[in-house]
């Protein structure tokens, strides 16, 4: 299939339609002129045989009667003087009339109707006849005041001269109108066209990665609608490329110190004679590699949360089910770091409109997070409630907590505090803070009731 550009079929189009409006109204205006043209010419015969009775009238029909028969004949032609102009229509020989008595016997002819035999009684008004190689347009007036009748004919030569004319100036304008039309309207749409160069112009001489917004002055308003969806599409773009870039920078820095420590410790294993000392360094090799699996999986989850591509569409949760689900994952670590967890809810349910992976990776980073701070023999406490606006997440525990001045950085990525126990990443909080957002819940950094310690608490609000 052949690719046309926007400018030719727009030419094209614009041509086309222009043909098809102008070509009816072409017919339909020559067909309306020729209407007129054929009554003007009746009017014509009507008016040359009312005026031939007014000149009957003043003369009566006797002075009219001639000796012969070529007396009766009226000339045809009209010498040409050398100082008269001639029209380019002369009609002399197209045009003549004929006068009866009312007993049909001619009184007076010209020579080009001198043949034609008297009107019949029925004869009236216009009629067509062949006559002398010629097709003839009559009209037939019976003066019963002065006893004549009266007939005046016209050729339809001088007609024909007419329809020639009209086809040849509506020919001739459409001949020469529509060419110059169509490089009139090829310039207009190639004019019409210049923002979409300009907008062309604009992305290929933007910079990569720039955020800036493209601006086109004197906009059309048909394609400001364009510039405004282009503008939040490379808006998205960026953040897209700065997610992605800040995903593998974080990648190469959390992953760098336990591939080294699996590296040291596969070599120790692998350079040692003493097999308690082998089976030692591959423990801990197996260690590192847990905590790197552990690592990759707190790295896939920030990336897919901030770009919200894996996410599902809004259903309605039991959060009280994702809790439990969550729970069970965390039981070894939770009997690693010996500290107690208890879970209380108000219901057997609690529903929430919302992303399961979203709400689970919520619920799995504070348990985790709360494990992580508390002392051997500690305890975190999940409570899940509802009211008729929110519906309420708090993870508490008794473990060092944070100064308030320091809280608000504790969302920040790879932040750690020192008090904690383990092996943290410092993408746990962030995780939380991102899964709130997406449903439109606060956070808030709160005094433990066990008299010490952090209490979590997260406030989505219920659906209407």
């Amino acid at each position: 299939m052949i690719r046309s550009s926007l400018r030719g079929r727009l030419r094209w189009l614009i041509i086309l339609v222009m043909v098809a409006v102008l070509l009816p109204l072409a017919v339909l205006s020559f067909q309306r002129t020729m209407q007129e043209v054929n009554e003007l010419s009746d009017g014509r015969l009507a008016q040359s045989a009312r005026t031939l009775q007014v000149l009957i009238g003043e003369e009566g029909a006797e002075a009219l009667d001639g000796g012969d028969q070529d007396d009766k004949l009226m000339p045809i032609e009209v010498p040409e003087a050398p100082t008269v102009q001639r029209h380019r229509y002369s009609f002399e020989s197209e045009v003549g009339f004929q006068v009866f008595d009312t007993s049909g016997r001619s009184i007076m002819a010209t020579a080009n109707l001198a043949a034609l035999p008297p009107p019949g009684a029925g004869d009236a008004n216009f009629r067509d006849i062949d006559a002398g190689g010629y097709r003839w347009r009559l009209f037939t007036l019976r003066d019963e005041t002065h006893g004549v009748v009266i007939r005046t004919g016209e050729r339809y030569d001088s007609r024909h001269d007419i329809l020639r004319a009209l086809w040849f100036d509506h020919a001739l304008s459409l001949l020469i109108g529509l060419p110059l039309l169509g490089l009139l309207v090829g310039w207009a749409v190639k004019r019409g066209l210049r923002p979409l160069e300009s907008l062309t112009d604009a992305l290929g001489s933007r910079a990569l990665g720039s955020r800036e917004p493209i601006v086109l002055e004197q906009a059309p308003l048909e394609l400001q609608p364009v510039l405004d969806a282009l503008n939040g599409q490379l808006q998205r773009l960026a953040d897209a490329l700065e997610r992605e870039h800040r995903f593998s920078a974080d990648v190469a820095h959390e992953l760098r110190t336990p591939l080294a420590s699996i590296m040291l410790n596969i070599e120790s294993a692998t350079a040692t004679g003493d097999p308690d000392e082998a089976a030692t360094s591959l423990a801990g090799a197996r260690h590192n590699v847990a905590a790197l699996a552990r690592r990759v999986e707190q790295l896939l989850v920030l990336a897919r949360l901030e770009s919200g591509a894996a996410l599902e569409q809004r259903r309605s949760i039991d959060l009280v089910g994702v809790a439990i689900d969550v729970i069970e994952e965390l039981t070894p670590v939770i009997a690693e770091c010996g500290a107690e967890l208890g879970f209380i809810h108000d219901s057997q349910a609690a529903w929430v409109l919302g992303h399961e992976a979203a709400l689970g990776a919520l619920l799995r980073n504070l348990i985790e997070n709360a494990m992580r701070h508390v002392p051997v023999g500690g305890q975190v406490q999940l409570s899940l409630s509802q009211d008729a606006r929110f519906t309420t997440i708090e993870v508490a525990d008794d473990g060092p907590g944070i100064p308030l001045e320091r809280r608000a950085a504790v969302f920040a990525r790879f932040h750690r505090e020192a008090t904690g126990r383990g092996e943290g990443y410092g993408l746990g909080l962030s995780i939380v803070q991102r899964a709130a957002e997406l449903h439109g819940a606060s956070i808030d950094l709160l005094d433990s009731p066990f008299g010490r310690g952090l209490r979590v608490k997260v406030s989505i609000p219920r659906s209407s």
